[in-house]
C-alpha cells in the first residue's frame, strides 16, 4: 500500500513542487511543504479519495497559505531585504516556462511583487494565473464562495500589476546590458554605470545578515553606480579567482557569481528601453543552497 501511494505521489511531486515554490518563494520551505503532503497522503484513507490532483492540491496550497502567515511574521525581522530563493530553471525544475507570461510568474521580480499580497489572494493568483484552475475548483479547495475566489483574484492582479513594469526583453539583450555592466563595474567607471540606469534604477540585495551587502534598497542611478562600484572594489580582492556565467534562472537570464565552484551571488536585472530598471543580488549563502544542490545533482547525472 505504501509502495502504491508513492508511486502515485510521485508522479504529482513536480507540480506540486512548482505549485508549492510560488505559494512561497522559497525552495527550501516548497520541499518541506511537498514531504509534509506526502506523510498525510500517506496516513489518509486513499480509497475514498476521488481525484488526487484535487486532494493533493487541496492540502499542499493549504498548508502554503498557513506557513505564509508565519512567514510573514519571520520576514519582518529578517536582516536587510529580503528576496526568493533564486531556482535554476534550464532544466524543467518549475514546469515548462514556454511563455513570456509563464517566465513572467516565476521571476524574482513577481516573486517579490506576490509578497505584497495576503496570503489567500496569493492561493487564488497562484491557482487562476500559474496552473489556470477554475474559481468554482479554487473556491472549493480554499473553502470560498465562487464569488469571493472572483473578487480576491481581482484584488490580487490589482495589486501585483499595479507598479509592475513590463518590458519585453530578449535573453541576448539582458546578456549584452549584464556584459556591458560587468565591463564598467571591473574597469570603476562609475559615469559609464550610471549611464546604464534608468532614472528610478533601484538596487536590491539580500545578504541575510550573513553577507555585507546593503541592508535597504538602494535608490537612483548616482548611488547605485556608487554603490555597485564599491561592492565590486571589495570583492574582487576576496575573491580573485571568482568566476561568472550567465544562466537561466527563475525562468529569466541570470549572473551566477561562483568562487573555487561554490555559487556565492546570483544577479537579475530588469531592463526598460534598453537600460537597466532593476538589479536584485542575492547573496545568503541559505538562499543560495538549494540552487547549488540541484547544480550539482544534475552535473552527477550528466556525467553518468
Amino acid at each position: 500500500m505504501v509502495a502504491g501511494g508513492l508511486v502515485e505521489f510521485e508522479r504529482h511531486r513536480p507540480r506540486l513542487f512548482a505549485l508549492a515554490y510560488r505559494m512561497l518563494g522559497s525552495a527550501t520551505e516548497a520541499e518541506d511543504a511537498v514531504q509534509e503532503t506526502y506523510l498525510r497522503w500517506e496516513t489518509t484513507r486513499r480509497a475514498e479519495i476521488g481525484s488526487a490532483e484535487a486532494w493533493l492540491t487541496t492540502v499542499l496550497v493549504n498548508l502554503c497559505r498557513t506557513w505564509l502567515d508565519s512567514a510573514r511574521a519571520r520576514r519582518e525581522t529578517y536582516v536587510g531585504s529580503w528576496l526568493p530563493e533564486p531556482v535554476p530553471t534550464g532544466h524543467g525544475e518549475l514546469g515548462p516556462l514556454e511563455s513570456a507570461e509563464q517566465r513572467e510568474l516565476v521571476s524574482m521580480a513577481m516573486l517579490t511583487m506576490l509578497e505584497r499580497l495576503t496570503p489567500t489572494e496569493r492561493s487564488v493568483f497562484v491557482l487562476r494565473e500559474a496552473f489556470g484552475y477554475a474559481h468554482r475548483e479554487i473556491a472549493d479547495m480554499l473553502a470560498l464562495s465562487e464569488s469571493n475566489s472572483q473578487q480576491l483574484y481581482r484584488r490580487a492582479v490589482q495589486h501585483v500589476r499595479a507598479d509592475r513594469r513590463r518590458f519585453e526583453t530578449t535573453p541576448d539583450q539582458v546578456r549584452v546590458l549584464f556584459e556591458k555592466f560587468l565591463a564598467a563595474a571591473h574597469s570603476g567607471d562609475v559615469a559609464g554605470l550610471e549611464a546604464m540606469f534608468t532614472a528610478d534604477v533601484v538596487s536590491t540585495a539580500d545578504g541575510g545578515g550573513k553577507i555585507h551587502a546593503a541592508r535597504r534598497p538602494v535608490v537612483g542611478p548616482a548611488r547605485v553606480a556608487q554603490y555597485l562600484n564599491g561592492l565590486v572594489t571589495r570583492l574582487l580582492p576576496e575573491f580573485p579567482a571568482a568566476s561568472f556565467a550567465f544562466e537561466e534562472v527563475n525562468g529569466e537570464p541570470a549572473l551566477v557569481f561562483r568562487t573555487a565552484g561554490t555559487v556565492f551571488m546570483i544577479g537579475t536585472i530588469e531592463v526598460e528601453d534598453d537600460r537597466i530598471a532593476a538589479l536584485r543580488m542575492v547573496l545568503n549563502p541559505d538562499k543560495l543552497a538549494y540552487f547549488a544542490r540541484v547544480e550539482r545533482a544534475f552535473a552527477g547525472e550528466t556525467a553518468c
